[in-house]
């Protein structure tokens, strides 16, 4: 799966070349997001700031070969703030990055904090209007005794220049951080996750938001579990499912009643009673939850396994794929480091038969539903030189035998970490957050992987 994967030379995800010794804590990528296209990519990062990056065509000396992602646009979608009332610090990090499917020339996106959502366009301006009557070339209004005739002014070819505006600010909606945002696909609406509260927005209003879900109890010394994430449904604008810190998935059906509380489907494997330890209840909480391309699965991520789920199936997941499981003799030590505690992403490929998710050391793990195959890739100043093929990863488990090539478990380095991770829409083309850079994976003979 791995030999036909090469990559492009990387940059960190501001488009400047990384300084691996020393990483501020503003330039940790916090999400990685393509758009319905592939042809830009977004990344934000815990400074607040989202990057931009574009395909550039495919080289016309080079018809077969692909085109690489440069820096398109650069901005500051959130700042830091204040909480007075609460006397709590709001962070500027950027949790999620969601894209509209594009309906004219200009790109939207939505963009969230823990607190507050922002919708961004992103234009396009290669001229720029001359010869107003009553302006003059710097824009400082003309005395206007010294107008004499009227011409009619004229759109002039200039550099291009990307713009990128708010839309729309969504505040004020949730006392809880946002984990999650998903657009509907009716391309009119979208949800907001938090710990506790779903609430649904209308895309043009912003003063307003319906709560669809809430698992707040009357004392909060009740509360046994939390939302950890959510999506619609790609295709039914009436379903959504979301997971909780207790390994459950909930689907919902927002023409049953106003208030999704009650949900249609409860997808939960049974624990087997034997395995059960003081971490079970960590480790089988929920990360992240994506629908399949097609609607019919959805794919979860937990500390050790990723699952697939057949959306008519709720007692067992279909398929349990075992991330690193040379782990489990190691949680102890992952709880003191507070690692066990990290949440990892998945990711579906655009025929929905690979899934990929991240993992320790800046290695990521991919699997074959069809073959059941698997690799263990790393994102690595190694693998990034210009068309370097990356090699398949081996962890041997501690007391394991050991081959040539193969990593101790007890050397992982478990401040490397792959959280976020995305597939190209249609192309075999990844992009993965490695800390503060960005590396952009993709199959050089342009055909599936396997």
């Amino acid at each position: 799966m791995g030999e036909d994967t090469d990559a492009p030379p990387t940059l960190n995800h501001r488009g400047f070349l990384p300084d691996h010794n020393y990483v501020t804590e503003a330039d940790i990528i916090s999400t990685v997001e393509f758009n319905h296209t592939g042809e830009l990519l977004a990344t934000g990062d815990k400074g607040g700031r989202v990057v931009i990056f574009q395909r550039e065509p495919e080289s016309k000396c080079e018809p077969f070969s692909q085109g690489e992602y440069n820096v398109y646009s650069t901005f500051q979608s959130h700042e830091p703030e204040f909480d007075y009332l609460k006397s709590l610090e709001i962070e500027e990090k950027i949790n999620k990055i969601r894209w509209l499917p594009q309906q004219n020339a200009a790109h939207f996106l939505l963009s969230t904090n823990d607190k507050t959502i922002k919708l961004w366009k992103v234009s396009e301006r290669d001229k720029r209007p001359e010869g107003y009557n009553l302006k003059d070339e710097e824009g400082r209004i003309k005395d206007l005794s010294t107008v004499t005739s009227l011409q009619v002014p004229v759109l002039m070819p200039m550099d291009l220049m990307v713009e990128v505006s708010p839309r729309r600010v969504f505040a004020n909606a949730h006392t809880y951080h946002v984990n999650s945002i998903s657009v509907n696909s009716d391309y009119q609406t979208y949800m907001s996750a938090d710990d506790l509260r779903i609430n649904l927005w209308h895309l043009d209003i912003t003063d307003r938001s319906f709560n669809i879900v809430d698992i707040k109890p009357a004392n909060m010394e009740d509360l046994t579990e939390v939302i950890t994430a959510a999506e619609f449904h790609p295709h039914h604008c009436n379903l959504f499912v979301y997971s909780s810190s207790k390994g459950t998935l909930r689907l919902c059906d927002m023409r049953e009643a106003a208030l999704c509380d009650k949900h249609s489907k409860l997808f939960e494997e049974p624990e087997d009673p034997s395995a059960r330890s003081f971490f079970s209840e960590i480790i089988s909480s929920v990360s992240d939850v994506k629908f399949s391309h097609s609607g019919r699965y959805l794919l979860t991520r937990d500390y050790l396994t990723a699952k697939v789920w057949d959306l008519n199936m709720e007692s067992k997941p279909l398929e349990t794929y075992q991330v690193h499981d040379y782990l489990r003799s190691k949680l102890c030590s992952l709880y003191e480091n507070d690692c066990i505690f990290d949440k990892f992403e998945c990711a579906w490929n655009g025929s929905d038969s690979v899934i990929m998710t991240g993992a320790y050391n800046n290695f990521f793990r991919m699997f074959d539903r069809n073959t059941k195959r698997d690799v263990t890739l790393e994102a690595s100043r190694e693998s990034s030189k210009p068309r370097a093929v990356l090699k398949p990863r081996r962890v041997c488990a501690a007391g394991g035998k050991r081959r040539k090539d193969d990593i101790s478990v007890d050397s992982l380095d478990f401040t490397k970490k792959i959280l976020h991770t995305a597939w190209h829409p249609t192309e075999n083309i990844i992009a993965i957050a490695a800390t503060n850079n960005l590396y952009i994976f993709q199959d050089k003979l342009n055909s599936e992987l396997h």
